[in-house]
């Protein structure tokens, strides 16, 4: 994963230069996002420190939003609008990514699969 400051979002294919972009018509996963609370809980929970949430290879890391109430829901980040598709379960990668454990401490927080509905741009934010 590269980290960036500015992404664009295609609507039907995914974000510009993501190795999923345009992989498939509708496919659920065109962007992944995560909690980085979550991944903060994880990590304080197995004594890992010092790693970036990069590493969980989710797209978009968020702040302050429950990625499971956004199953089945539009919504909008920055003026792009996306559409929740499912969990993105976290798999056997966890446990090498963050430490071994990490794929039980995510189960059912794992991040949101989402599809784009609209073109735009996203920005990293300040914390």
């Amino acid at each position: 994963m590269v980290e960036v400051q500015h992404v664009e979002c295609i609507a039907g294919q995914g974000l510009l230069g993501d190795r999923f972009c345009g992989f498939k018509e509708n496919y659920k996963g065109q962007v992944t996002f995560f909690s980085s609370e979550v991944f903060a809980e994880v990590c304080g929970k197995l004594g890992v420190n010092g790693i970036s949430p990069g590493v969980t290879r989710r797209n978009i890391v968020t702040r302050g939003v429950d990625l499971n109430t956004l199953i089945s829901k539009e919504f909008e980040v920055q003026g792009v609008t996306f559409m929740g598709m499912s969990e993105c379960s976290p798999c056997h990668w966890m446990n090498v990514a963050i430490a071994p454990g990490a794929e039980v401490a995510l189960h059912g927080r794992g991040g949101l699969r989402a599809r784009v509905l609209t073109d735009g741009g996203l920005r990293v934010e300040a914390a």
